[in-house]
């Protein structure tokens, strides 16, 4: 009965989406199930602060995910604050619970040795197109920039001389990120091919097929294609190679200040959590080759 008037409540009175409605409705009714189950409690608002704590902990050892298990709690809040509005309950049990922290989603990136596969294994195309596409490749795993920070770089932002590469960033805060000499010699080639196939294209640095400037949908289905032929990750995006950059710095012993300028992160916990990237790897092999393991 109380369940019919909270949701009559949250409906029509505070104005909340049927969608989220049924969310609370769904979610209520897998709580009243557990109570009767596991308490032979047949109403929620006699349900106590423990047997709510008990619900909590069963869902996250069934694998609820955090994110759920705290729209439930969320959910579990509105109802008794409700309730206690009404008068259906004396103690808002809800005042003696806490939230479960969030799940640390650390950021995908490839492995070293599917990033070398790429870069020396895979065939590209023996043209400007093909050049370009592996430039392009090269440029975001080399300097770990945002693929937006790339469409709007132009042929002057490449210092040959320093072998320096100016980004304009997010704020519109320009940074200076030093390239090899390598990666240096290869935009020498492209924009020299790019000249010579384009003559009268503008200064935008990336160019499609046609000459005009690259946007972000194009250089994402670039990098999407080439990562779908070494990595059987989910998500095969610029940004992952702007994660895959990090890390792989970061293994590898560089300074996690370095890292956070070459990023240009405005705050070095932005670039903490690839410590955590290596830290669950150091774990991993911890656990594999301890002999007390």
């Amino acid at each position: 009965m109380y369940l019919v008037e909270f949701i009559s409540y949250i409906k029509h009175e505070r104005r909340y989406s049927a969608h989220t409605a049924e969310a609370y409705s769904k979610d209520l009714s897998l709580f009243s199930s557990y109570l009767s189950d596991e308490y032979e409690c047949n109403s929620l608002t006699e349900a106590t602060h423990v047997m709510i704590r008990s619900w909590i902990v069963a869902e996250l050892e069934n694998g609820v995910k955090v994110s759920s298990v705290k729209r439930r709690i969320s959910t579990l809040r509105s109802f008794f604050k409700f309730a206690q509005s009404r008068g259906k309950v004396a103690t808002n049990p809800m005042l003696k619970i806490v939230s479960p922290k969030s799940e640390k989603l650390l950021p995908n990136y490839v492995k070293e040795s599917e990033m070398h596969h790429l870069l020396e294994k895979v065939e590209f195309e023996d043209d400007f197109l093909g050049l370009r596409d592996k430039l392009i490749l090269e440029i975001l795993y080399q300097t770990g920039m945002r693929v937006s920070e790339l469409t709007e770089m132009s042929e002057g932002s490449v210092d040959f001389q320093k072998r320096e590469l100016k980004v304009l960033g997010k704020r519109n805060k320009e940074r200076i990120i030093p390239v090899s000499k390598e990666l240096s010699e290869k935009l020498d080639v492209y924009l020299k091919q790019k000249k010579a196939n384009f003559s009268d294209n503008k200064s935008s640095l990336m160019v499609k097929d046609d000459g005009g400037k690259a946007d972000r949908k194009f250089i994402y289905n670039k990098v999407k294609y080439y990562l779908s032929q070494v990595s059987s990750l989910k998500k095969r995006s610029p940004h992952v190679l702007r994660h895959t950059f990090a890390t792989h710095m970061l293994k590898n012993g560089a300074d996690l200040n370095a890292i956070k300028e070459i990023l240009g992160h405005a705050s070095l916990a932005a670039t903490q959590v690839y410590a955590h990237n290596n830290l669950e790897q150091l774990k991993l092999s911890h656990k594999n080759a301890h002999p007390r393991k």
